[in-house]
């Protein structure tokens, strides 16, 4: 098994099989070291300019649905791409990634792709995409629902809720506010605002 036919075998895995070829085209065509990760409670993907000992490279975490994975890989191969067409000079999440972003995502915006649902929301989303696809609640509600294993959001807990976040720390829920809910972290009873769709498990 040659190179390509490898990348073809393992992204068969992770994104929809009609997004295959040209995905591994991209990664081609980039010249990039594309690597699955485990699951980061910080981000779905990042993107790291090449240097001097190695090549540009994308990682995203393995655990995402085929079609939040799918999405996440196109925004960091838009920030290749601006990275390349713009070097350093301009905002991470700025008008010219926003561009590129919406071009590379073109192709793939069919029903061959993604659900009707999901490509509505997609559709949606990129009027104005923001840093990550999670920032986009619709979007996010939405993907969420194609996933293997049911995911809690703290918008779901009653409010005085006692929860714990993905990187262990403990919090009781608190009021809403916009976006977030005003909690209060357990040990230091400091309060923090925290994404009413932060992934969440409940403390008994």
């Amino acid at each position: 098994m040659n190179l390509k036919e490898k990348y073809y075998s393992i992204l068969s895995k992770y994104i929809p099989e009609s997004a295959v070829v040209e995905i591994v085209e991209l990664v081609f065509k980039r010249g990039v070291h594309l690597k699955i990760t485990k699951t980061r409670s910080t981000k779905l993907g990042d993107f790291r300019p090449s240097n001097s000992s190695r090549g540009h490279a994308i990682t995203v975490n393995h655990d995402l649905n085929q079609y939040a994975f799918l999405i996440t890989l196109i925004h960091e191969f838009a920030h290749l791409d601006t990275w390349n067409n713009f070097g350093a000079q301009v905002k991470p999440h700025g008008s010219e990634w926003k561009v590129t972003f919406q071009r590379m995502m073109t192709p793939f915006l069919s029903n061959s792709i993604f659900p009707s649902d999901i490509l509505e929301s997609v559709v949606r989303y990129l009027n104005n995409p923001s840093a990550s696809s999670c920032v986009d609640q619709s979007l996010m509600r939405t993907l969420r629902k194609y996933d293997q294993e049911p995911k809690l959001f703290l918008e779901e807990l009653p409010i005085n809720s006692h929860f714990r976040l993905k990187t262990g720390r403990e919090f009781i829920k608190g009021s809403e506010k916009r976006k977030y809910f005003t909690c209060i972290e357990v040990t230091s009873k400091r309060k923090y605002l925290v994404n009413r769709l932060a992934e969440v498990e409940p403390v008994i």
